[in-house]
């Protein structure tokens, strides 16, 4: 399984771009992948999920960094190495369609597989099988990635949010969720708390 995180300039593939890629290899979690890019002349900026991810117009168009068909390589490249490339996260289904709208972009024959693993889905399902009521928001599960952590004896992750620190914070939930033990070592001082 590899945990998968982006950053992007937005919430459309088709319109907003990839600028961070991070993943981390589930069964062998030395593993990791985190590169940034530059965004091309055609990707729109949202500035709120510039208030997200902490980048500015400055960063996002520096030009000493890769463009964002190598950082998709780079990326395939990491991933053929591994054996189970199952693509786990939270809100994983983003992560995938800016990747697989990327592939298309540059004619990269490469897909991610249909099947997925998404942390929400996981937490949820533990929360009714320990017959506890998910948070509810308007009549909707309401487990953000804050509540997932919170859940799992994780602080908040920190602010800026990036792809790097998405997937070790997501990578040491699931194995709190699956396994009910510690997976990273700068995460072992926080004890799981639903136990």
């Amino acid at each position: 399984m590899v945990i998968l995180d982006l950053e992007t300039t937005g919430l459309d593939p088709l319109k907003n771009q990839i600028i961070e890629i991070g993943a981390l290899d589930f069964e062998n979690p030395s593993n990791q992948f985190y590169q940034t890019c530059k965004i091309d002349d055609t990707a729109e900026v949202d500035p709120a999920a510039l208030e997200i991810n902490g980048y500015n117009y400055s960063n996002l168009t520096d030009t000493r960094k890769m463009s964002l068909k190598e950082l998709i390589l780079n990326f395939k490249e990491w991933l053929e190495c591994i054996d189970d490339k199952t693509i786990a996260g939270q809100n994983v289904d983003f992560d995938i369609s800016f990747l697989n709208v990327s592939f298309n972009r540059y004619n990269i024959n490469f897909a991610l597989g249909k099947r997925k693993i998404d942390l929400h889905s996981l937490t949820y399902s533990q929360f009714k099988v320990l017959g506890l009521n998910p948070p509810l928001k308007d009549g909707f599960s309401n487990l953000s990635g804050d509540r997932i952590m919170e859940y799992v004896g994780l602080p908040k992750e920190p602010r800026p949010h990036d792809a790097l620190n998405g997937v070790k914070y997501e990578a040491e939930a699931f194995s709190r969720l699956i396994y009910k033990q510690n997976l990273l070592k700068e995460f072992q001082d926080y004890k799981l708390s639903f136990l």
